[in-house]
């Protein structure tokens, strides 16, 4: 049996106050699990985006828990949240956020960078992980050069260069043509997903649906149920 890499506990968000309180996540409660690519599903506005970042660090619930890589993620200190998003979460977003300026090997090798590690150092290991997505012949043009795959493998390099054990995309393949988007899923879930890493994906693809482990679905902040990607894209379709 597949170990829980996150546990999420009867968590809840709102925001405003008393009669203008509004929810975006409503206790909510999941596993995750090591080696599983597990998608989350929904309506716009159903609270996807904020429960993921609830997991990654980023936004404090008003109650509820969250364990992650066996820390229970919001008792620790401010400092600590923060060491934890810089060296547990790896983060690839729908547009990218490439900076234009630097090339592709000075954007991957940016979080290495945060992490305090020499810059020749954090070259080398930008040039692995390059070559890791295929793109080792890139490594000195900027983001402008290169097709909207070929970005999207960039910011897949700088997510894992610092080998984080938690992986969360936001809509990977919004930005791409189906082709693309199946060939970028493939290659996360055959190259990237291993025993030792736990991958989150909010999508409204249901092109890549076939690729999930599992699909979790969610509607006016709460979770709504779970499904198996190739059933539930035979549903969908």
């Amino acid at each position: 049996m597949a170990q829980v890499a996150i546990t999420a506990e009867r968590l809840t968000k709102w925001f405003g106050a008393e009669d203008a309180k509004t929810y975006a996540v409503r206790d909510a409660s999941f596993e995750a699990y090591w080696g599983e690519m597990l998608y989350i599903v929904g309506p716009s506005g159903s609270g996807k985006t904020t429960l993921l970042s609830i997991i990654s660090g980023i936004l404090r619930p008003n109650q509820g828990k969250v364990n992650v890589d066996d820390r229970d993620l919001w008792s620790l200190t401010e400092d600590e949240i923060a060491d934890f998003r810089l060296n547990t979460i790896g983060f690839v977003f729908q547009d990218y956020h490439l900076f234009p300026r630097l090339t592709t090997a000075e954007n991957v090798a940016i979080p290495l960078v945060l992490q305090r590690r020499r810059w020749d150092e954090a070259l080398r290991a930008a040039a692995h992980y390059l070559d890791v997505v295929g793109l080792s012949d890139k490594a000195n043009l900027r983001p402008a050069k290169l097709s909207g795959g070929e970005q999207q493998r960039v910011a897949i390099a700088r997510a894992i260069v610092h080998e984080p054990a938690i992986l969360v995309f936001d809509e990977p393949t919004a930005s791409l043509d189906g082709e693309t988007g199946r060939k970028i899923v493939s290659f996360v879930k055959n190259e990237i997903l291993n025993p030792k890493r736990c991958i989150l994906i909010i999508t409204h693809d249901s092109r890549i649906f076939a690729f999930s482990n599992r699909i979790m679905t969610m509607e006016d902040g709460k979770i709504t149920g779970f499904a198996q990607g190739e059933t539930y894209e035979a549903r969908e379709a």
